[in-house]
C-alpha cells in the first residue's frame, strides 16, 4: 500500500489540513535525515523528498504544527541536523492505495538501472487519485519493473520525479532507486532541469519570443483553477519562456521553456498573456476565441477539436544530469500523431482558406 495524501495537499481544505487539538493525529510520512546531512530547512527538505507537494503547502503544514521533528512540531525555517527524524501529521489517517502491477504498454526513450525516460501519450493519467485508481503510468512502471530488486512500488521514495498533466503528451522522468531519486529530485527544486513544451494557442502572438513572469496559485473562486496572482505575496514565483515557431492564421504554434514547474504553468501563463491554449477545457481554449463567424470556419475548428481532443500541449524535450555518471543527457520526443494532424490542417487552412 502506498499513501498518496501529500500528493494531493495542494487539494485538500484548510480544514482537513489544521490540527484539531481533540482528535488523534495520523503520521502520513515518516523521513530520518542521514548521518552525513548538511543543515537545511526542513520545508526544502520536505519538498525534495515528496514528489508533487508545493513548498508553500509544506509551510501551511507547518503553520499548522502538522509538521513534527523529534516528534516536536517545528516551523518551516527549522533546519534539518543529522539523525533527526521528520514526520508529516493529520488529524485523519492516510489515504491507502494498492498500486496493481499492470502490463499497459510504455514508450520507453532511455532505461538504465538508475533511471528511466518515457513518453507519455495523452490521456494517461501519472498517478492513481480520486477517479483514477487503476490504469495509471505508475501501474504500468509497477509492472515493467516487478523484477527490478531496488524498486518498489510501496516505497514512496521512488518512482515518478515530476509530473505533466493526463492530457499533456511527453517525457517524464522516472527514478528506480532511491539514491537516483534523491540527486533527480534535488535537480528539479534547484532548477536545473532543461524542459521545453510545443503548445498551439489561440491568437497571433504580436512578439517572437518573449518572458512571462507571474505568481501562479490556485484559484480563489475555484479551486479546480490555477491563476495568475500581480500581488507578491500570493500564489509561486513562476517563469515561462516562449517563442514562436509558426504562425498559422488564427493560431500560433510556439516553444516554451520553463524555468520553474508550477501546475499548469504553460496553461495558465499563456491565458494570462491572452493566448489561450488550443482547446483547453478547463482554461476556455475549448470555445473559437479568434477568427470569423462563417459557418464553414465553425466546422473547420469543431474538426481541429476533434483531431486533438485535448490541450494542444507537449513536453518535447528532457534535460539532466545522469545522478551517477555526472553525464548531462538531453532527450526529445516528436509530436505524436493528434497534434501533428492538428498543426497540418491548420498549415491548410492558412494556405487555402477562404472562410
Amino acid at each position: 500500500m502506498i499513501d498518496d495524501s501529500f500528493d494531493e495537499i495542494d487539494d485538500l481544505s484548510e480544514d482537513e489540513l489544521v490540527e484539531d487539538q481533540n482528535s488523534e493525529l495520523f503520521e502520513h510520512y515518516r523521513f530520518v535525515a542521514d548521518k552525513g546531512q548538511g543543515m537545511i530547512r526542513v520545508d526544502k527538505y520536505l519538498a525534495m523528498h515528496i514528489v508533487g507537494v508545493s513548498r508553500n503547502r509544506i509551510q501551511q503544514a507547518a503553520e499548522a504544527d502538522c509538521i513534527l521533528v523529534n516528534n516536536t512540531p517545528v516551523k518551516s525555517n527549522y533546519r534539518i541536523k543529522p539523525l533527526d527524524v521528520i514526520s508529516v501529521v493529520m488529524n485523519r489517517p492516510p489515504r491507502e492505495l494498492e498500486i496493481i502491477p499492470e502490463d499497459i504498454p510504455l514508450d520507453v526513450v532511455y532505461e538504465d538501472e538508475d533511471l528511466m525516460v518515457i513518453n507519455k501519450p495523452p490521456g494517461l493519467v501519472v498517478h492513481p487519485g480520486f477517479g483514477n485508481y487503476q490504469g495509471t503510468m505508475v501501474n504500468a512502471i509497477a509492472y515493467r519493473l516487478k523484477d527490478t530488486p531496488e524498486y518498489d512500488s510501496k516505497d514512496p521514495r521512488l518512482g515518478i520525479v515530476h509530473r505533466i498533466d493526463k492530457d499533456t503528451s511527453g517525457l517524464i522522468l522516472v527514478a528506480k532507486n532511491a539514491y537516483a531519486k534523491t540527486h533527480l529530485s534535488a535537480q528539479f527544486f534547484n532548477k536545473t532541469t532543461k524542459r521545453q513544451y510545443i503548445a498551439l494557442v489561440w491568437g497571433n502572438i504580436s512578439d517572437d519570443e518573449g518572458r512571462i513572469e507571474a505568481n501562479i496559485g490556485r484559484s480563489l473562486k475555484n479551486r479546480m483553477l490555477m491563476t495568475v496572482f500581480p500581488e507578491a505575496d500570493y500564489g509561486k514565483h513562476a517563469v515561462t519562456h516562449y517563442k514562436v515557431l509558426e504562425r498559422l492564421g488564427y493560431v500560433t504554434l510556439i516553444q516554451c521553456r520553463l524555468e520553474t514547474g508550477r501546475t499548469h504553468q504553460i496553461r495558465v501563463h499563456m491565458k494570462h498573456i491572452g493566448y489561450t491554449l488550443f482547446n483547453d477545457e478547463r482554461y476556455g481554449g475549448n470555445e473559437i476565441l479568434k477568427g470569423t463567424n462563417f459557418a464553414k470556419y465553425k466546422q473547420f475548428v469543431q474538426n481541429c477539436f476533434n483531431i486533438c481532443p485535448r490541450q494542444a500541449l507537449h513536453a518535447q524535450t528532457l534535460g539532466f544530469v545522469h545522478p551517477r555518471t555526472g553525464q548531462e543527457l538531453m532527450f526529445e520526443a516528436p509530436l505524436p500523431d493528434d497534434m501533428s494532424q492538428l498543426v497540418e490542417k491548420w498549415r491548410g487552412y492558412i494556405a487555402y482558406r477562404d472562410i
